[in-house]
């Protein structure tokens, strides 16, 4: 068996090992990391050598913590990445390395077709009728859009969406609300094959996914960083939010918003944002939970799409793309059937 996992924000960790009568044998780990003392690699490979391959992650995490002498010293992973990729070569996960991507950056469309697109692609991908995507947003109306959970009427103010011109639409992924103005926000989504995430926890699979945009981000000059579940954040304040939906099929939609320029004022006359939640984020004004990346770059928002595509070309070789017309039409269809409908937008009323 043979595994890899790039920690986000860390090192690359690598193992190989034999199953013998539903053992881990013979283990080896390896990667780019730094450990001290050197001798403590050794106690890697005995604390993984007999575990039973059907260890979950938390259990091989522990037998790599315990197996430690006590003045081991890890940089750029953790016992908890030993467990990930041990898992993923288990579940013979694959790794961005393995797929031809393609990267779409098409002319704005209404905030209904862009969430029937993610569902559409989605599930293209996950039939194998598509290459893994990722597909920029462009916005020429702006829009509340909320999780797939979410009630309507505590998460959105009707009386200053109608006054700002916010439509209001639900995605098929969880989460929060998100405040779509157009211009104003840096949208993509992820379309991947499951197999990419095999073996990782959602919480793992989130920062997983978008390690790359730290990556663009850090390019820029922003100290990004993923903090857990699902926020893009930089000392300055929360950047964005990613949200995730597993389709039947194996495929796997993940999406992010991130904020260019956002009118703080405006933002709590559309949303409704009550106390809990700005407890939950330990601050006293839901003013101040996003720092926009124009104040934080200087840069126009085309220049911000532009270089985070580059990284991900420069990284995974991506080739350019467009949402092919039997795709679009799927898509609208699927509109008219599911995401203009009131049953749809007020399933949680």
């Amino acid at each position: 068996m043979h595994g890899e996992y790039k920690v986000p924000g860390g090192k690359l960790v690598v193992v190989d090992f034999d199953v013998v009568d539903g053992l881990i044998r013979n283990p080896r780990v390896a990667g780019d990391f730094f450990l001290e003392p050197d001798e403590a690699l050794g106690d890697l490979d005995r604390a993984l050598d007999g575990l039973p391959a059907a260890s979950d992650a938390k259990t091989i995490a522990k037998a790599v913590a315990d197996g430690l002498r006590p003045d081991a010293v890890l940089l750029g992973f953790s016992p908890e990445a030993v467990a990930v990729v041990v898992r993923r070569a288990l579940t013979e996960a694959r790794s961005w390395a393995d797929y031809e991507w393609e990267l779409v950056h098409d002319p704005a469309v209404p905030p209904r077709l862009h969430l029937a697109l993610d569902e559409v692609l989605a599930g293209r991908v996950g039939d194998g009728r598509r290459k893994p995507t990722l597909r920029f947003w462009e916005w020429d109306e702006s829009a509340v859009v909320i999780g797939s959970f979410q009630s309507v009427k505590n998460e959105v103010d009707p009386e200053g969406a109608a006054k700002h011109g916010f439509e209001v639409v639900r995605r098929i992924s969880g989460g929060g609300a998100m405040m779509m103005e157009k211009g104003n926000v840096v949208t993509y989504s992820l379309y991947v094959p499951a197999e990419l995430v095999q073996g990782m926890s959602f919480a793992d699979s989130y920062a997983f996914l978008d390690d790359w945009v730290l990556q663009g981000l850090r390019s820029l000059g922003i100290e990004a960083t993923y903090q857990p579940l699902n926020d893009i954040a930089s000392p300055a304040g929360k950047i964005g939010g990613a949200a995730q939906k597993r389709l039947g099929n194996g495929g796997v939609l993940h999406h992010v918003t991130m904020s260019y320029d956002l009118d703080n004022e405006k933002m709590l006359e559309v949303l409704r944002i009550g106390r809990e939640k700005i407890s939950d984020k330990g601050i006293a004004s839901a003013a101040k939970r996003v720092d926009p990346l124009r104040s934080q770059t200087g840069l126009s928002r085309a220049e911000i799409i532009e270089r985070l595509k580059q990284t991900f070309v420069s990284l995974y070789g991506a080739q350019p793309g467009t949402v092919a017309p039997d795709e679009l039409a799927e898509a609208e269809e699927l509109v008219a059937s599911k995401f203009a409908t009131a049953e749809w937008l007020n399933r949680v009323p």
